[in-house]
């Protein structure tokens, strides 16, 4: 896990890694974000390949936040891929979204994705929880009033095959965008991406 210290001018900004991933996965983002002086909590989620539900997953991020920026401090969020659904659990069910301005779903399955559907739960839960249709997802969905209360942004990838369809990545509230990239990966490493975040990260 990576942290900075809190600052008095920037909202702490929190990162959630995905599926295969681990907070390496942001370095370029960072330092992108790095003469801007924001305050970053980057926590490490270990998933056992996907074994691990979600839920689980969210309970260990309420745990970081609250152990780095106490119960208060407003935050901002952004999850990419699997690690926009755990935010969602945090934010939806756990209560995060009461000190959450700004939340971005980068390339997360937020319909589920086609590539979890023949997934057995037994096996992995937490791939599980991304199908189409999941219960977890139909929980999210049916109820976003507290998304409602933070500023959300989605970003996508149209040909994204990791998260299938790619253009149904995004929250049901929000403004949502595409960026010009070939692949899930370049939704947080190619310089077009990573400007887009940036600007939207930064904007008051």
């Amino acid at each position: 896990m990576t942290s900075s210290v809190p600052s008095a001018t920037r909202r702490p900004l929190v990162l959630v890694h995905g599926l295969w991933d681990t907070p390496r996965l942001f370095r370029r983002l960072e330092r992108q974000l790095e003469a801007h002086h924001i305050p970053l909590l980057v926590p490490h989620l270990p998933h056992r390949l996907g074994a691990v539900p979600l839920c689980n997953l969210a309970e260990q991020l309420d745990g970081h936040i609250r152990r780095q920026f106490g119960e208060e401090q407003t935050i901002d969020l952004l999850g990419f891929s699997m690690g926009g659904v755990i935010s969602r659990i945090w934010l939806q069910q756990l209560g995060g979204a009461h000190r959450t301005h700004r939340f971005i779903s980068v390339g997360s399955p937020q319909r589920g994705t086609v590539t979890a559907q023949w997934i057995p739960p037994w096996l992995f839960a937490g791939l599980a929880d991304m199908k189409r249709g999941s219960p977890l997802l139909r929980r999210l969905n049916d109820d976003v009033a507290s998304l409602r209360q933070v500023d959300c942004l989605s970003y996508f990838c149209r040909w994204d095959l990791m998260v299938v369809p790619g253009w149904q990545a995004h929250l049901p509230v929000g403004a949502v965008h595409s960026i010009p990239v070939l692949t899930h990966q370049q939704l947080v490493s190619d310089s077009r991406a990573l400007d887009r975040l940036e600007q939207a990260l930064l904007r008051d």
